[in-house]
């Protein structure tokens, strides 16, 4: 090899120059051969055509960054049936066609970027003079070929998300040894089938219920026992009971009776003081709202369109129609009490004032105990509205107004042992309030046994109690249950799922 020591090069390379610059070392470098052989027909050719440079980036040499300007030949190709006519030489122990870095930092790179990673790797490769970007490095370990795919017995196949849940690829977990063997560029029946193809010896697939996986399954390893995920099936079935909850508080919000008259009391409700800069604040946008309500009322009098008044106000159209729909002063109507982490702790905090302690700190610290998980400002702004007005009105929150939705789903379908006992008491009222939710609670919680347990036998009994309940949406997810029988019964049997 040719060159410095500190720079050895191919044979057929030869360094005309090196030059100092500022922002380091630029060597260049011409190529002596008279010979090359084409990269698509593989004849030799001596007939030069031209030359052209390339400018590479190579390893640094004592903390300097080091450019190669590269001079190769391109040949013509004497093979009549060559589809190329003109090809360029090729440098395949030096750099790679159209790369724009040797080898030699390419391997540095890598070794990088495994040692460390990809931000952390852009430093360190910064400090030995090598400036380039995480990407860069990430790109380079990718590069890497992958090591041949041992047999596997058990596979796990699920789906994994490159930008925020648009492109998808596929992941594959050897289920013995809860390893990743594989990673596919996309999620798709032909990519995961071809790869089943190449593994005759799959045992056990665990998938997903979806139909991407579950054809190639059934075409491409037959031989394999599927698997349904067991976290998917219950996933299937918590979302597919959504709208009966949403359906059951639609229903108990109708059937509400309208609450009685208050009665007469000099109590107002307990909210927490405001702070006198927010006070402020509320008061000077009050009297800004009340001056731009008024001069709405003159404008809709003389005839001004809605779209102009709101220009010449500068607020939005929503704004005014919200101010026409409501038929009052904006900020004048008083805002309703609003749920508080406060609200549950307030009795207590009511009757130990009551009884004397006037220790914030002491009744943030007690109820801290009971599982208060506010700040100690939160506490002294409640206690601060208490000692302005002496009596205050306890919050009182029916269930429906306290626990939204999405909460009462999660304690219908999170496993009752692991619930506190206010989160009990909580479920009970709900069961209470509705024969429907309380149905619904206890074909949950059979069913989570089962998928806990692995008792498979158990889910013909579940499919009966299901079949009298009369819930339609639960009946629709025993139907799609059917359609994939086989591997849901192995996956709430066998110990295999896509955990890993």
């Amino acid at each position: 090899m040719e060159g410095f020591a500190c720079l050895p090069l191919p044979p057929g390379l030869r360094i005309v120059e090196i030059c100092q610059q500022e922002t380091g070392l630029l060597i260049t470098v011409f190529s002596e051969r008279t010979m090359a052989s084409c990269p698509l027909c593989s004849q030799e050719s001596d007939a030069l055509h031209s030359h052209y440079q390339r400018r590479l980036k190579d390893v640094p040499s004592g903390g300097q960054t080091v450019s190669i300007l590269l001079t190769v030949h391109k040949f013509f190709c004497h093979n009549t049936q060559c589809q190329r006519k003109i090809f360029t030489e090729r440098l395949p122990m030096f750099v790679e066609p159209w790369a724009q870095m040797t080898l030699r930092l390419v391997d540095a790179l890598q070794a990088i970027g495994l040692a460390s990673s990809g931000s952390l790797g852009t430093r360190l490769a910064a400090r030995l003079g090598m400036k380039t970007s995480w990407m860069t490095i990430l790109r380079r370990i990718m590069d890497i070929p992958s090591p041949e795919v041992p047999s596997v017995t058990a596979l796990g196949i699920d789906d994994f998300s490159f930008k925020r849940g648009r492109n998808f690829g596929t992941i594959l977990v050897n289920l013995s040894n809860h390893k990743v063997i594989d990673l596919l560029p996309e999620r798709n029946v032909e990519s995961a089938a071809a790869w089943m193809q190449r593994h005759p010896e799959i045992e056990y697939v665990s998938r997903d219920r979806g139909n991407d996986y579950t054809q190639a399954t059934r075409a491409d390893a037959p031989q394999a026992t599927a698997v349904a995920d067991r976290f998917h099936v219950l996933k299937n079935l918590i979302e597919s009971i959504e709208p009966v909850v949403a359906s059951c508080y639609k229903e108990l919000r109708r059937a509400q009776e309208p609450l009685p008259a208050p009665p007469v009391s000099h109590a107002k409700e307990w909210r927490q003081a405001s702070a006198p800069q927010h006070e402020h604040q509320r008061m000077t946008r009050l009297a800004t709202n009340q001056g731009r309500y008024a001069e709405m009322l003159e404008l809709q009098k003389r005839g001004v369109k809605t779209s102009e008044i709101a220009q010449r106000l500068g607020v939005t159209t929503r704004t005014i129609q919200n101010w026409i729909k409501r038929g009052g002063c904006p900020g004048s109507q008083r805002r309703q009490h609003r749920k508080s982490i406060f609200d549950p702790y307030a009795p207590y905090v009511f009757s130990r004032w009551n009884k004397g302690c006037r220790d914030v700190s002491l009744l943030h610290q007690e109820i801290q105990a009971q599982g208060f998980s506010g700040s100690i400002r939160v506490v002294y702004r409640f206690i601060q509205t208490l000692r302005h007005q002496g009596t205050v009105e306890l919050p009182v929150h029916p269930i429906l107004n306290r626990i939204s939705v999405r909460e009462a789903l999660w304690l219908i379908a999170h496993p009752s042992d692991e619930l506190n006992e206010a989160e009990l008491v909580d479920l009970k009222m709900l069961c209470e309030a509705s024969a429907r939710l309380s149905t619904l609670h206890s074909l949950i919680q059979a069913f989570e046994r089962i998928v806990r347990k692995r008792e498979g036998h158990q889910l013909e009994h579940w499919k009966q109690q299901v079949a009298e309940s009369g819930i339609a949406e639960v009946q629709r997810f025993v139907k799609g249950l059917e359609r994939d029988k086989e591997a849901v019964l192995a996956g709430l049997t066998l110990v295999y799922s896509n955990g890993q």
